[in-house]
């Protein structure tokens, strides 16, 4: 099964759209999400594409819709992108909590001093955890409940 298998090519590419498909709702303990994926290998990226720019054209006619219904059927389908930009992983609503501190640190701390501090920003489980340089791990939505100036100290002992 390619999802037990992190050296993967599916793996690989599963990882570059699970943070988006989990902003936009998809919730991958669902098992009918897990069987969809772990049976689809064949075309599995134009499927995670397709189900993503999906969702944002309903979001942008400000529909409602059912994210894991959507990625479901992408995946058994094997559906195509009708539409995708590789700059739709960029968009600030398909962003996680942790892209958004990630780019935030470097922002608030500089680029140099966050890249010192911070080794990783690691998606497990449905959650988003820093791993700092020293060893230390934070849940990122702590992270942001603490402030940079306490992140700060955390991450430099």
């Amino acid at each position: 099964m390619w999802l037990d298998n992190k050296d993967s090519v599916e793996y690989e590419i599963f990882k570059q759209y699970q943070r988006a498909l989990a902003v936009v709702g998809v919730n991958f303990s669902h098992p009918q999400v897990w069987d969809a994926l772990v049976d689809c290998s064949d075309g599995l990226e134009d499927a995670l594409r397709a189900a993503i720019s999906y969702i944002l054209w309903l979001q942008e006619q400000k529909h409602e819709y059912r994210a894991n219904v959507i990625l479901v059927r992408s995946l058994n389908e094997k559906w195509k992108p009708v539409k995708w930009d590789d700059k739709y992983l960029d968009l600030p609503t398909l962003k996680s909590p942790g892209q958004k501190w990630w780019e935030g640190a470097a922002k608030i701390w500089g680029y140099d001093k966050r890249n010192q501090l911070v080794a990783d920003i690691v998606y497990d489980n449905g959650k988003e955890y820093i791993v700092f340089i020293n060893g230390k791990e934070m849940l990122v939505e702590t992270a942001w409940r603490w402030g940079w100036e306490r992140v700060l100290d955390y991450a430099s002992y």
